[in-house]
Formats: C-alpha cells, structure tokens, sequence
C-alpha cells in the first residue's frame, strides 16, 4: 500500500462543515476564509443542502445558511433541519446581512450569525471554532448523559437533575417512581432482541410522555427499568398505567400487552440521598411482582420497618453465627400405621434468640437468607448442630433418632455438597442415614437433571431423601417417577386446606395413594387435631408431624419423647 498512512487521531482530522450559499463570489471567500482549517461543501441551494445533510449528517460538524436562497429560503431550510429529530442537534451559523431576521432565527435554533458583508476571516474562523467546541461538548455530554438505545438519562446523570430539582423546589412534594417490566427476558427469547429492543423505546417515550405532562425527569436505569422524579400525585391508578400500555407484538390491535410493576415512594422524605429514595421505590415495585390485578406498589412504614430489620439481620448473622445464637429444635414425627404411634424420626427447625430483638421468626429471616445467600452458612450450621445432637443422644441414651434437615435450593448448586455433608457424619461418626435431608419440591424443577444426578449420588452413599412441601403446584406429576427420594413430605398448607371448612379430602387422599403407587411413604406435616390423624391413618399415610403430638421443642425437652414417649396411645376420636 502506498501513500499516507492513516493516524486514525480524531485531533488531526478536518472537521466538515456545509456551506449553503448560491453566489459564487461568497462561496470563495468563505473558502479563502476556512478552507486551509476545514474541509468544505458546498451547496448552492436549499434543496441540494437538505439532500447533503440526510446523506452526510453524521459527519458534518455544522451549517453555515446564507437565508437568501433560491428555490427554498434559508428560513425554511433551517425549519426543516431543526423540526427532524435526527438532525436537530446539527448546529447552524446564519449569515445575513438582515438583522431583523435574527430572532426568529433564534427561535428556530439557530446557534450563531455571521453578518453580511463578512467580516475579516479571523472572526469567521473564530466564531465557527467556538461553534464546533461548544456543539462537540455538547454532544459529548450528551452521549455520557443519555441512554443510548432510549435516549433518557442514565441513572448517574438522572440522580444530579434530580438533586437540582429539589433545588429548585425544595419544599414541593415529589414522588420517585420505578418501572419494571415483568420477565423481560422471555420477550427477548419469544419475540427477539429487536423487538425487545422497540418495546424499552416505546415504554421510554410513554414514560417521557407523562413527564412532560406533569412536570419531572425520567430514566432508563437498567435493562428494563426506568425511574420517574416529579412532582407528588395521587392517580397512580389506571390513568397512569394505560400510559405506559406497549402492545407485546408490532400489531398494535393486540391485546397482549407487556406487563409491568410499579413502585412508588410517595411525597418523598428529602433528607434521604436520591438513591435511597428509589431504593425504597424498588422495593414497592418488588413488592408487587406478578400481581397482575394490583401491579403498583406503595411503599410504606411497614416496608420501612422490615427493610431496617432486614439490615440488622444481615449485619448481626456473623455474629449470631459464632455465638451460636441459632438453636437448633426438634419436632418429632411419629409412625402411625401400627395401633400406637411410634417416635419414628424428627424434623431440626432451626430458631434465632437475637440478644436485642429476642425470638426472630424464621418465616422472617429464612427466605431473607435464601434470597442473598447466607442460608448456605445457616444450613451448614444447622447440620452440624443436629449431626452432634444425634451423636449426644447416642451416647448418652443409647438411642439412635434420625433427623431431618433442610437442603436449600441454593445448596444443591454447591460443587462441594457431598463432600461438605459426608465430612459432618464423620465428624460425629453416624451412618447418613441417621441425618435425612429434606429438599423441596420446588427444587427438583430448575435444572432437574443435575439436581437428579446429585441426589442419587447421595442415595447412593446412604443418605435418606424426604421431598418436602409436596403439594404447593411446583412439580408435574410426570416428574415423580424420574425423582429420586425416600419419603414424599405433604405440604402444611395443603392439609390444612384439605381439613378446612369445607373438608374436601378428596385430593390429599389422591396424593397419599399416588405415593403408594410409587412405594414411598407419606409424611404429613402440620396435623393438629385426633381427626385429622384418624382420617390420614384411614387414607394410608404413614407418618405425622404437627401440634397434635408437639411444638418444636429444644434438644433438652424433646428428649423426653425419647426416653417416655417412644410409644404413645392408639390415637381415638374425641
């Protein structure tokens, strides 16, 4: 290849610029003018201008407009340029000798005027100079400022507009909004990217939309989030969600729509920093997802309560750990299909005596722990702590109980799994049989092949496998026989909806029959009453667990079902 070598430096390009301009004699001093420091086109007409700038726009760093034009007039070239979104941003010097024409142009967009006759070349360089600075700037901020595929605010640039308007109006109200929009992912999977990509634009233009109706900023902030600041309102109702309505398909007369959540901070505390405020939006919005018949959520004083709870929580689980604050209890599970029920195994609950807060129900901090992951080091915990309370009462009893624990859906994904739980019954020297492992229903769904693989091999080492909660609508029927488990765990609210006021037991007895087609036993879980053990035995369950024969208790008073209450009564009606 011969000639110069490309430098590839945007420094020493020539920038373009269009001069628009019919006679002759100004064209070329102009070009005397600018010539050696800019690379110049020239056309002589309106038309011929507007071919070159939708041809050629992203390369032309500006516009010089004699308005005196033939054909179309300078005025309307620079409606034209100004009117088009594409090309608005395109700055345009004017040259004319009428001064009175310099407002409405002005108003139209025009950026600067060089007057007519020109003056000496060096002001024309320097105004045209200052001009492409100023516009590059621009348009640098512009582009560090703004989304790329919506053209909003991105978040950083959202949070200091959103810091001036409270500025500006420091005592007004205001209200920070999130916009959500339901499983985006599986638009982009049924739909493709670019339409994925047409819905974020269209949901940015509504969102626009009704800013600029009611006054505030609005921005993109994630993937398929937006985040609204403005002045405070009361309609978040159906007025404001069909004003975000984008249709799944480009046939607009569908009526599939895309669903999304809404979360509203309302009349926002201002003493909180803008990005705490939306935090407390985000968590509205999480509030609500999938409601499809209520999808705003309204952040409030109790949502403030459980986030601050949640905090500490976290804050204080290292130390809870090492404290040994959790204590483990046991509830025991009796066989029922002699005359007397027997002590058959127990279930380990584990239970948080916090020094400040006292008792923290686990329906409080067990799915806070599964969502950030610290429920691994939970469950460890509890494993340990049951594995060693077996062995006690080995020791001292002479009595071997097996015990259930949890096995978290998150645990399932841990390579070291076997090896973590093969190295707790060592520790303590116990056959795995003697620690069941209790995974829910739901986990056998995601990924079922590698959760199957994993928990034959853990079959295969010894280990006993209860699918819990069986029945809360997670698992296909088709699934059970490819399942791998021992014993089949009846959901708590399951039986208690079957015994409930209208006491259809048709379905639960269908699930204990299913079972036995399968020859795996049933557990039931949360049976209070003599009935409801009655009617299970008469179905063909094979085990209980619930208030009827005990709360949870502690390792030191549970023992007492070791040592007096192995064997209890024939269970009678009242």
């Amino acid at each position: 290849m011969t000639g110069k070598k490309a430098t590839f430096r945007i420094s020493e390009e020539k920038r373009r610029i269009l001069l628009v301009e019919d006679d002759l004699i100004n064209q070329e001093m102009i070009r005397e003018s600018i010539g050696e420091t800019y690379d110049l086109i020239v056309a002589p007409t309106g038309e011929e201008a507007l071919a070159v700038i939708r041809e050629q726009y992203e390369t032309l760093s500006i516009v010089l407009l004699d308005l005196n034009l033939p054909g179309i007039k300078g005025i309307e070239v620079l409606k034209q340029i100004k009117s088009d979104p594409a090309f608005a941003r395109l700055p345009v010097i004017v040259m004319t000798s009428d001064s009175e024409a310099e407002v409405e142009c002005l108003t139209l967009g025009a950026i600067d005027f060089i007057p007519k006759p020109y003056p000496a070349s060096k002001v024309i360089l320097a105004r045209i100079l200052r001009t492409v600075e100023l516009s590059e700037d621009r348009n640098i901020l512009r582009f560090t400022e703004r989304d790329l595929l919506t053209g909003l605010y991105n978040k950083d640039f959202f949070y200091r507009y959103a810091d001036q308007l409270d500025m500006y109006h420091k005592d007004a109200p205001a209200d920070a909004i999130v916009v959500d929009v339901n499983h985006f992912h599986t638009i982009n999977d049924r739909y493709g990217k670019a339409r994925g990509d047409e819905i974020l634009k269209s949901l940015a233009e509504k969102a626009l939309g009704i800013v600029n109706e009611t006054g505030g900023i609005v921005c993109r902030s994630g993937a398929d989030t937006f985040m609204i600041y403005c002045p405070h309102r009361t309609d978040y109702g159906t007025r404001f969600l069909n004003g975000l309505c984008v249709p799944l398909s480009d046939d607009e007369s569908t009526e599939n729509y895309v669903r999304i959540r809404v979360g509203v901070y309302a009349d926002v505390d201002k003493t909180l920093d803008i990005e705490r405020r939306f935090d407390r939006a985000k968590m509205a919005a999480e509030a609500v997802r999938d409601n499809l018949t209520n999808p705003i959520g309204v952040y409030d004083h109790s949502m403030r309560e459980a986030e601050m709870l949640a905090d500490q929580l976290i804050d204080d689980f290292p130390t809870a750990l090492k404290e040994k604050q959790f204590a483990v209890f046991y509830q025991p599970k009796y066989n029922i299909r002699s005359d007397a029920p027997v002590l058959s195994s127990a279930e380990a609950l584990v239970r948080w005596n916090h020094p400040k807060l006292g008792m923290v129900s686990p329906g409080v901090f067990i799915p806070l722990f599964e969502k950030n992951g610290l429920i691994q080091e939970l469950d460890r915990y509890v494993w340990s702590e049951t594995a060693a309370q077996i062995r006690n009462w080995k020791e001292r009893l002479n009595v071997s109980v097996p015990v259930s624990v949890n096995v978290s859906r998150i645990d399932l994904y841990d390579p070291d799994l076997i090896d973590k739980l093969l190295a707790i019954v060592k520790t303590d020297d116990l056959r795995p049989a003697e620690l069941l492992l209790e995974i829910t229903e739901s986990a056998y769904t995601e990924n079922s092949e590698h959760i199957v693989e994993k928990v034959n091999t853990l079959r295969e080492l010894g280990f006993k496998i209860e699918m819990d909660d069986f029945g809360s609508g997670y698992s296909s029927l088709s699934m059970l026989p490819k399942i791998p488990i021992d014993a089949l765990k009846l959901d708590m609210m399951f039986i208690r909806s079957a015994f409930g006021e209208r006491k259809d037991t048709r379905l639960l007895e269908a699930m204990v029959r299913l079972a036995a087609s399968f020859e795996v036993p049933t557990i039931a879980e949360g049976v209070e009453t003599a009935e409801q053990v009655l009617a299970l035995k008469a179905m063909g369950c094979d085990v209980i667990q619930g208030y009827y024969f005990s709360r949870p208790l502690p390792a030191n008073e549970f023992e007492t079902f070791i040592t007096e209450k192995r064997e209890l009564p024939p269970v009678t009606a009242l």
